[in-house]
């Protein structure tokens, strides 16, 4: 898969069959199809909602509308945590599925991701559609079927990419930092 296939952006502002604009708090639609592109996200308006239900998807899901924010982000370990799973999910060689699994996993217990779906793929791989609470953002994850004796060594891996990932963020930070006070 390449990096255009996972980046799936947040919901749209407006119903995409009758255009009328989403407010804040509303109860929309949305549907994640697969298609040459990629995975593309669709939202509706709950009234054109029925329409779309039997059209084949990958997931389908009813969610709350939340605007797009604007927030500087802050190392917080939620945070760090969502940064690395966004690099590592949009990497074009997907290094580590393990990892990327946990890190969902650790943002969904946070309430940051919320499972929306499990599906599975014609291969067998069993996919998790993950809706982003603040954003709506859509992520993919493959489940690798992690097994308990495994989960002490991907612990630790998660936990060096974690401390990696808080450096990094901190050193970019810094820069945007004194960027602003010298420029």
């Amino acid at each position: 898969m390449n990096r255009e296939e996972w980046d799936i952006k947040g919901p749209a502002r407006s119903c995409l069959r009758c255009e009328k604009p989403f407010s804040d708090g509303e109860r929309i639609f949305s549907r994640l199809e697969f298609g040459p592109e990629g995975y593309v996200r669709r939202d509706f308006c709950l009234s054109c909602a029925e329409e779309e239900k039997g059209r084949s998807a990958v997931s389908i899901w009813r969610t709350t509308y939340r605007p797009p924010r604007n927030s500087r982000p802050s190392l917080a370990p939620g945070e760090v945590a969502e940064s690395l799973l966004r690099r590592l999910i949009t990497r074009e060689d997907h290094p580590d599925p393990e990892v990327t699994f946990v890190l969902a996993v650790m943002l969904e217990r946070r309430k940051i991701l919320v499972e929306k779906e499990t599906t599975s793929r014609a291969d067998g791989t069993r996919i998790r559609v993950y809706e982003h609470r603040g954003t709506g953002e859509a992520f993919v994850v493959p489940d690798p079927g992690v097994s308990l004796a495994r989960v002490e060594e991907i612990g630790r891996r998660v936990s060096g990419m974690l401390q990696e990932e808080q450096l990094r963020l901190q050193s970019a930070e810094k820069n945007d930092s004194g960027e602003a006070t010298t420029g």
